[in-house]
């Protein structure tokens, strides 16, 4: 039974502090860039290549410090400290808590970049590999695997072992990343001016990358919805397609992580898996497994060179992968806090170890088999000739996967659950953010309590008008760049995250006390 704190007032719900600046700033940077698109645009693109141009080392060695820091936490004696109570049992089972994890971690996104992704890699390969060649192939699919790895996922979860121990085992009441640098920085910056920028920084980056998602998602819908139905791609549809999404990851937030977020989740892993199994039977199976297993040889042997590659000899000029590679982690960035606030919160009696890895390894494990079956038919498809993949990506990228899963059996059917399977993915990847931005606001003791039912509608309802604002007026598109440029200062909160973590358990000395007593 939850509390009622003295939060549980109207106005106590909403920390105005940290949401209406946030608000504000977002929506005249939103504003601006609907009224002078092209001008943003540019503008941010050549900040952005100036970024790229000049730190391409330094986001490269970002992600592979973080996954040293991971390995390190893991492995030590700071990987046996149990996010609360040494004796309670974690809140879900590992598969549960997998399951949530990949549907957070992934998205719908995974259905974009899985199917079409090798495509930019096999017209524009590194080392000078011709283009389209077999080998551009394999660079493709490969490098398609790499974005949903170990750096990605180490970006995502290595500022939770921070908020997790301030939440679950100093019991904290609130879960924001000023809290969690508390130990660092002291009490007059935490609850003054300083605690309340870190918030800020935080809330729009969040609220803008939430924004972006669903703008970003509704394609992979629309244009197989339009496929199925035979009908023209408009605002319109969009607009249906959005509202629809707005009620189920509305839905699931209100209902919480027990009876929407985690059902969901793990639904959709069911569903996920009987696509990937119908592809394979009804598809070009034996084929999809024989790429797929090159796939992943061809990616452990050139791990580190794709994971180091910035191109300085400029090959045959600049290429697709140095420049994405940089922008993938930057946007990563900008979504790492919130993936690690929502993982710390539902990792209560897992250990940092099992909560770490746990993010490692299973959404590294789906998102390769993923690329495997969805570019491994993409792939055979444009070898046989029987879907010209490489001149429809040219023209439009997104038409290229309806085309695709049209030529399978029962087609009809399939884009069917494709489109099922990218809904709820994108579902539980805004209701997840909804409930994490609504705790974040909240007042409530997020220790022992819920973010308020109100407060999570409330959040859905600014994401989605956010979202409908700039898909209408055309600002998506200088807002997804400045996502990835807002993954600067995340970069640095982050590395302040991981300094704390380790200092407030070594104060404690949790790795004496906080762990699980070992059965004689």
């Amino acid at each position: 039974m939850h509390e009622k704190g003295g939060g549980s007032s109207r106005r106590g719900l909403l920390d105005y502090k940290i949401f209406i600046p946030s608000l504000l700033i977002l929506l005249v940077i939103s504003l601006m860039f609907a009224m002078y698109e092209a001008e943003s645009l540019d503008l941010l693109n050549n900040i952005f290549n100036g970024i790229v141009e000049t730190f391409t080392w330094g986001y490269i060695w970002y992600g592979i410090i973080l996954v040293g820091a991971a390995l390190f936490f893991s492995f030590s004696k700071y990987g046996n400290v149990v996010l609360g109570d040494p004796a309670e049992k974690p809140r879900f089972t590992l598969f549960e808590y997998a399951s949530i994890l990949i549907a957070m971690g992934l998205g719908s996104t995974i259905m974009r970049t899985g199917m079409i992704q090798w495509t930019k890699v096999a017209q524009d390969p590194p080392y000078g590999v011709e283009t389209g060649s077999a080998e551009a192939l394999l660079w493709g699919n490969s490098y398609s695997m790499f974005l949903w790895s170990f750096q990605v996922f180490a970006i995502f979860v290595m500022a939770a072992p921070a908020i997790g121990y301030v939440l679950h085992v100093r019991k904290k009441p609130l879960m924001r990343i000023s809290e969690a640098c508390r130990s660092i920085f002291g009490d007059k910056f935490t609850d003054g001016a300083g605690g309340i920028v870190l918030d800020i920084i935080f809330l729009i980056s969040i609220l803008s990358g939430a924004a972006v998602t669903l703008g970003l998602g509704a394609p992979i819908v629309t244009y197989n919805l339009a496929e199925l139905l035979n009908i023209e791609i408009t605002f319109g549809l969009t607009l249906a397609v959005t509202i629809v999404w707005v009620i189920l990851f509305s839905l699931s937030a209100y209902l919480g992580i027990e009876k929407g977020i985690k059902r969901l989740s793990t639904l959709n892993i069911y569903i996920a898996s009987a696509f990937a199994l119908f592809v394979m039977f009804a598809g070009p199976g034996v084929f999809i497994l024989n790429y797929f297993t090159e796939s992943v040889g061809f990616l452990l042997t050139n791990y580190l060179n794709i994971s180091l590659y910035t191109n300085s000899l400029n090959v045959e000029g600049s290429t697709y992968m140095e420049g994405n590679t940089v922008f993938w982690f930057a946007y990563s960035a900008t979504w790492a806090m919130l993936h690690s606030v929502f993982a710390a919160k539902i990792s209560q009696g897992r250990t940092i170890k099992e909560m770490i890895l746990t993010y490692l390894l299973a959404p590294t494990l789906i998102s390769w088999v993923a690329t495997g079956v969805l570019g491994g038919l993409g792939v055979h498809r444009y070898l046989t000739g029987s879907v010209p993949v490489l001149d429809i990506v040219q023209e439009d990228p997104l038409a290229a996967i309806p085309e695709i899963l049209s030529t399978l059996p029962l087609a009809p059917i399939v884009i069917s659950v494709f489109i099922i399977v990218a809904v709820i993915f994108l579902t539980t990847t805004l209701d997840s953010t909804t409930y994490t931005i609504a705790s974040y606001l909240g007042t409530r003791d997020m220790s022992r309590q819920e973010p308020s039912k109100s407060l999570r509608i409330f959040v859905a309802a600014i994401i989605t008008i956010i979202a409908l604002l700039l898909m209408r007026i055309g600002g998506l598109a200088p807002l997804e760049v400045l996502s990835g440029l807002m993954g600067i200062p995340i970069i640095l909160i982050q590395f302040l995250t991981i300094y704390a973590a380790k200092k407030m358990i070594d104060e404690d000395e949790a790795w004496k006390h906080n762990v699980r007593k070992k059965e004689a």
